[in-house]
């Protein structure tokens, strides 16, 4: 089970480093939901504190075009990392998961001027 719960997490942070790394493009028209979205925490503080904070970075630094794809890599985030709290299994790994996606974030939007 250890092997299983090490590549969950290993995928989840590797999709969220090439969501970041790629940015989408400007003609992804998906929108999401900010208002239901943000209210949902995730139940790991590190998590929380990651979403928040990049949340901030994307509609505060984020030229408007490039929000979208931003915006669809938390929410991607914010489900896969609910459904890992939910799993007492998995929960205890969330938080260093959590707080390397935040150092690889820092370097990622270094170029958008985010305070973190």
């Amino acid at each position: 089970m250890t092997t299983k719960l090490t590549f969950l997490l290993a995928l989840c942070l590797v999709l969220g480093a090439l969501m970041v790394a790629c940015g989408g493009g400007a003609d992804n028209t998906a929108t999401t939901n900010g208002a239901t979205a943000s209210g949902d925490k995730i139940g790991v503080a590190e998590c929380d504190e990651f979403i928040t904070k990049y949340e901030s970075c994307i509609t505060g630094k984020v030229p408007a075009a490039q929000q979208a794809a931003f915006k669809s890599s938390i929410e991607t985030w914010r489900k896969s990392w609910k459904d890992l709290a939910a799993n007492p299994q998995t929960k205890g790994t969330l938080a260093q998961a959590c707080k390397t996606q935040l150092e690889s974030a820092k370097t990622s939007l270094s170029s958008f001027g985010c305070s973190w």
